[in-house]
């Protein structure tokens, strides 16, 4: 049986900040062990012109709502991007999860064809729902998660593999 659009987007997407959500607890604990201010982890880069953390974190869950929004022909959620806390980006990914776990399989189901329109380098462009989440929302969604866990990484929390993968389904 051919895999759906939902089934190829939600539990992938879950499943990625659950995981990030968990890395968070980690930091959060790895502040208070090491005496470290937590506003140095949410603000700390791997280079200088590039985002910092919370920053990684906020466009893991803009891309993960909108690949849920846009699939299922929705208006995407918009958040303020004020974040400075463990606690606020957790929420933040909390937030995005039960947007996305609201929205009905059979919205997002058949979209493989639906035109999906969405400015790109400030440019407007419609892709098809499934090159949007195969070449545009997946690529995005997972570059800035796997940034906000180098950061952590190279900022010395004990993170591995596993941390960033999570928990896999066993269904």
């Amino acid at each position: 049986m051919p895999l759906s659009m939902s089934q190829a987007c939600i539990p992938a997407v879950t499943q990625t900040l659950n995981a990030l959500s968990a890395i968070l607890d980690k930091a959060a604990a790895h502040c208070e062990v090491k005496g470290i201010a937590p506003a140095e982890l949410i603000n700390a880069r791997l280079a200088p012109d590039m985002f910092p953390f919370c920053r990684q974190v906020q466009i893991a869950t803009d891309h993960a709502k909108g690949a849920a929004a846009r699939l299922s022909g929705r208006e995407v959620p918009k958040y303020e991007d004020a974040e400075t806390t463990f606690d606020e980006l957790k929420a933040r990914i909390a937030k995005t999860l039960n947007f996305i776990n609201s929205v009905p399989a059979a919205e997002i189901d058949g979209s493989e064809t639906r035109e999906v329109p969405l400015p790109i380098g400030g440019k407007p462009m419609t892709l098809s729902g499934q090159k949007y989440l195969a070449h545009y929302a997946f690529p995005n969604f997972y570059f800035h998660s796997t940034t906000a866990y180098d950061i952590l990484r190279h900022k010395g929390v004990e993170l591995g593999k596993r941390d960033f993968i999570g928990s896999v389904p066993n269904d």
